[in-house]
């Protein structure tokens, strides 16, 4: 049996590679999409006071330091068991609707929009963001002017762009000026002009890209996401919906302090990425993906107009629940529109500027559990503490584990269709690593340890020969 390995994937965050292998008549046989990196936070938090938490955990990622500095700062919310004030729920959202906006635009503009207008099949060596800049200066400065935007909307909130020390469990440190409200809301006119015409483009794109669509990880399954009473999607608040591939509501109205009666975890032997499962269904069978394919699936609509104008047309294209996940590019842009919408709701909001901002108080439960829509996916962060207030337990559960089953169902279908084994063209291997580019992976986000670590110790001979290996157990 030959193997054909993809190491590194490009254009995504982390450490990842894919192994393929060929039968005797070329064809694919099997997949493997192994993580390589691991990070060990929630074993080195352990100890530490828990109003610690935010600051710390924001260092696991320089993308989306804010999701998880807000799903820190909700569990600790819990362990203090306070009701924080109303503005500092506002500016809570407000600030994470910046941060999906910068990450959404990361993704579509630098990692992802090579392949929509260079081509699956173009030269790698421009297949990139200078490549872009190249063929369509105006798109490629279209996103850097959103990300821009977006990062000074966290600066104006948070005094800083990355990793900044703003949210707080009660709340967050400082209320919001009416200055840097007016430089907000001046800003995103511009901003909306911009995902308005990138989404224009890659819709009159999508005929390109018909047989991609059709096997980029089609098969049908659950979703997973946070919506309000009324089943708008939420992106800080709300709680967890599950609906299956035929539309119907599976699971409904799940609090964050009960996610662990739904949701499993299993450890996987060839990678470092734990694999969450819906435990009614048991593992594997509970698959379930999330994420802004995942979102507009379990929602019934955004609660804004434009978004809510925009989804009325996918769902027209594509059903009222698509399985493909090359239209996770489509839902992003998507969330993007709606992003700003809800910037501008909360910036109208008489609340916006007050000044009680956040609530004091000790240790008043041993536990806590925040949860929130972070850019790709549901996060939850679970805390543990003692009488102090010290860390005595952790679990991170991020987006990107909770796709991790169906990253690797994916892979092997875009393999079998497009990997001939007769004639390797590159052209094939891209398109198995923009199967991983649409769920816009955050590796170093994701990749935790929870128990057990997956171990493989090898002995190779002197010219690389493996003469014996052993798993951990």
């Amino acid at each position: 049996m030959k193997s054909i390995t993809i190491d590194p994937v490009t254009r995504i965050e982390g450490h990842a590679k894919i192994t393929i292998r060929l039968d005797d008549g070329g064809n694919v046989a099997d997949t493997e999409f192994q993580v390589t990196q691991i990070r060990g936070f929630e074993k080195f938090v352990e100890g530490r006071p828990y109003y610690e938490m935010p600051g710390i955990t924001s260092r696991i990622c320089g993308i989306c330091p804010i999701s998880h500095q807000l799903a820190s700062a909700k569990a600790c919310d819990a362990i203090m068991a306070v009701s924080l004030p109303r503005t500092a729920k506002l500016l809570r959202e407000l600030i994470h609707c910046a941060q999906v906006f910068q990450s959404h635009a990361l993704s579509f503009f630098y990692l992802s929009a090579p392949d929509f207008l260079l081509g699956m099949d173009a030269d790698p060596a421009t297949r990139n963001v200078f490549g872009l800049i190249e063929a369509n200066p105006e798109l490629a400065r279209s996103g850097i002017e959103m990300r821009k935007f977006s990062l000074q909307v966290i600066e104006a909130l948070a005094e800083e762009r990355v990793h900044p020390s703003w949210i707080v469990p009660g709340g967050v440190k400082s209320p919001l000026s009416g200055a840097a409200r007016d430089r907000i809301i001046a800003g995103i006119p511009s901003a909306a002009t911009g995902v308005e015409k990138a989404l224009d483009l890659f819709k009159g794109a999508l005929d390109k890209f018909r047989e991609e669509i059709e096997n980029f990880d089609s098969a049908p399954s659950m979703y997973a996401g946070l919506v309000d009473r009324r089943g708008n999607l939420q992106l800080y608040d709300g709680q967890l919906r599950l609906r299956d591939a035929s539309g119907e509501i599976v699971q409904d109205g799940i609090a964050s302090e009960d996610y662990a009666d739904y949701i499993g975890e299993a450890s996987l032997k060839n990678s470092y990425l734990k694999a969450p499962y819906y435990k009614p269904a048991k593992y594997p069978d509970g698959m379930y993906r999330v994420g802004p394919l995942a979102r507009l699936n379990v929602a019934e609509q955004f609660g804004a107009p434009k978004a809510d104008f925009e989804l009325l047309e996918f769902r027209q294209r594509f059903g009222r629940v698509p399985h493909s996940a090359f239209l996770y590019h489509y839902a992003r842009l998507i969330e993007m529109i709606y992003a700003l919408e809800r910037m501008q709701q909360l910036l109208d909001s008489p609340q916006i500027l007050e000044n009680h901002v956040r609530a004091s108080a000790g240790v008043n439960a041993l536990e806590g559990v925040g949860m929130i829509e972070a850019p790709r996916g549901l996060l939850i962060h679970h805390y543990k503490v003692n009488d102090d207030g010290a860390m005595v337990w952790a679990n991170l559960i991020v987006a990107t584990g909770h796709n991790n089953l169906a990253m690797n169902r994916g892979v092997l279908q875009v393999a079998r269709h497009f990997v001939h084994g007769e004639k390797i063209e590159e052209g094939m291997l891209n398109r198995v690593e923009a199967l991983i580019r649409a769920y816009d992976p955050c590796l170093s986000c994701s990749t935790h340890a929870s128990g057990h670590v997956a171990l493989k110790l090898e002995l190779r001979s002197h010219n690389g020969v493996v003469l014996d290996q052993i798993w951990s157990s």
